[in-house]
């Protein structure tokens, strides 16, 4: 009997093999590299890393459990940190990769034609050479935008004059290193500024130390402004764009929230978390076998208008009362 039973609870045991290897392959450990185009100590770019992680949760993927997510963080203007930590994540192997922004799945495409790759925040996905359409990226590579087209810098125009009706003169910041795609906002900006009767001006600031000098510039004629081109450059300098344009009552208008939220006057653009969180169902449908070539480019589905009007006040401007209304966010 002690036998029989032996060999029937054993024959019980190899019918059940076969479930569990699968259930253990169905659960094996896939790996996301991540490469974050910001310092690790970027509070807002941990929030969107955040968003990312929490969105990937909900959709079934837990770290530790059935993934494993390996993140580089290097800054917009440390080119050669970026391209060693795209070499790193790339040589992990990993199922997909996540790029933040241009300058990182540029650093990546560099090093793989291969690898999935999902990118969060781009603003030219064509014109920077990593998709064939938006329709049809037909390659490795494929994500979200940060626009839905380049006319929204008539936009930052157009607002900049409603909120200082006096401006003459818009000078337009941006690093040409890291704004590869400057072209993209630049044309729109020219034809908007004329079309405004003011006086569009291309500031291109290679470097942190030469704010300064460009916003100093474009204060010593009066009625003078500035707008910020989306990139992640001036992302970083963002304290000392909104310090020197409060120092030198600059109104300005600026692409993201953030800016608002540490002096900026006045932002109209995404909020990223959003763009980061709709990363994370692509890479989960990547992870279940998808190819990016057949992922359409996504356009944002929402953008938000903040006012700062402590800074407002400041500066000696009324803000009108229809952009007040307008604003999804007031800052006092």
């Amino acid at each position: 009997m002690r036998r029989r039973e032996f060999i029937t609870i054993l024959g019980g045991a190899a019918a059940a093999w076969p479930v569990a290897v699968r259930a253990q392959q169905a659960e094996r450990m896939r790996r996301i590299g991540m490469l974050m185009g910001y310092a690790e100590s970027d509070a807002d770019a941990r929030a969107w890393y955040a968003a990312f992680r929490e969105a990937l949760q909900k959709l079934g993927w837990t770290g530790g459990r059935n993934i494993q997510v390996d993140t580089r963080w290097a800054t917009p203007d440390d080119a050669e940190t970026m391209r060693r930590f795209a070499m790193e994540l790339v040589a992990l192997q990993p199922d997909v990769l996540l790029s933040s922004t241009t300058p990182t799945t540029t650093a990546l495409l560099r090093q793989t034609r291969t690898i999935p790759i999902v990118f969060a925040l781009v603003a030219d996905p064509v014109g920077s050479g990593f998709v064939a359409s938006l329709a049809q990226p037909g390659g490795n590579v494929t994500g979200f935008m940060f626009t839905t087209e380049p006319t929204m810098a008539g936009k930052w125009v157009e607002l900049l004059k409603e909120i200082a009706p006096r401006v003459a003169r818009i000078a337009m910041l941006f690093n040409p290193a890291t704004a590869t795609y400057a072209e993209f906002w630049l044309n729109p900006f020219k034809a908007a500024a004329t079309s405004f009767a003011v006086e569009a001006i291309p500031s291109p600031v290679r470097d942190r130390s030469e704010l300064q000098s460009v916003i100093a510039a474009q204060a010593r004629e009066p009625n003078g402004g500035l707008i910020v081109m989306p990139d992640s450059s001036m992302d970083a300098y963002r304290l000392e764009i909104t310090s020197l344009a409060a120092r030198y009552r600059l109104p300005a208008v600026y692409p993201f929230r953030f800016f608002a939220e540490v002096g900026g006057l006045l932002s109209y653009g995404i909020d990223r978390a959003v763009n980061f969180r709709r990363a994370a169902a692509y890479v989960d449908r990547i992870l279940k076998g998808e190819k990016p070539a057949e992922l359409p480019v996504q356009a944002p589905i929402e953008f938000e208008l903040v006012i700062n009007l402590k800074t407002a006040k400041a500066m000696g401007l009324d803000v009108p009362l229809h952009l007040r209304q307008l604003a999804n966010a007031i800052i006092e």
